[in-house]
């Protein structure tokens, strides 16, 4: 699930071919991120695991080396493998988030959540009306139009509304920004996930003249506009999440 829109995909409810390997990650992932298996504690021996999930000793054991270099997990002979602090855990990671997410973070997360967002977003707005190429400016306009396109279908729009910011850290041209594009979907899937279902078109129309103001300003090559349109849109979806 590393791949840009795999965590939007996940949230919206939408079948995914499963395999073992996948759906041991996934079980113990939420366990760890509900608290099912808290923070210091050993996890279950291997029997046990294998038992409760119908699996090989190999698929666990690939299971467990994936959580672990998400940074869920440390395992230790003849200690077990302990369930890590969350300062330990890869937060930048699609598949940590959507455990995250499964799981109901809570408001201080979220609070320090925003606080990153508008770290990154606000700077890759500034920085995109500073470098972007007309291909950027192209892909802003295509996104802007099917964030239009499909109001009312939540998958398709946040999907959409990615794209078009993904496209922004693209266009930043530094390579930490284009990098954090796991935070931004999270933050997407958050807002409009959760929301679209219910405000389908208030949702779509009351951002709509912020993407605007915001694509017209990268291509006008005013950043602090564009700083301020994307502030004025992550303030919209915090309230939202």
């Amino acid at each position: 699930m590393s791949e840009p829109g795999s965590l939007i995909r996940a949230l919206s409810g939408r079948p995914s071919a499963r395999n073992y390997h996948s759906y041991v990650i996934s079980e113990l992932g939420v366990g760890i991120a509900s608290g099912r298996f808290p923070i210091g504690s050993i996890l279950p021996n291997e029997t046990e695991i294998m038992d409760s999930y119908g699996v090989s000793r190999t698929v666990l054991r690939e299971a467990l080396k994936t959580l672990e270099a998400k940074g869920l997990v440390e395992a230790r002979a003849k200690v077990g493998t302990r369930v890590l602090p969350r300062n330990r855990w890869n937060l930048y990671d699609r598949q940590v988030l959507s455990w995250i997410h499964e799981a109901g973070p809570d408001a201080a997360f979220l609070a320090s959540f925003f606080v990153v967002r508008r770290m990154i977003e606000t700077q890759a707005a500034a920085d995109a009306a500073l470098h972007r190429t007309a291909d950027h400016v192209r892909m802003l306009q295509y996104w802007l139009n099917q964030r239009h396109a499909t109001t009312g279908m939540p998958e398709p729009h946040a999907l959409a509304e990615f794209e078009l910011h993904r496209t922004i850290c693209e266009a930043s041209q530094n390579p930490f920004l284009r990098a954090a594009t796991g935070i931004v979907e999270f933050g997407i899937a958050r807002a409009i996930m959760g929301r679209i279902a219910l405000f389908p078109d208030d949702l779509a129309s009351e951002k709509a003249a912020g993407y605007a103001e915001l694509a017209r300003a990268i291509e006008a090559g005013e950043a602090e506009t564009a700083r301020a349109a994307m502030v004025g849109l992550l303030a919209l979806d915090e309230r939202r999440s």
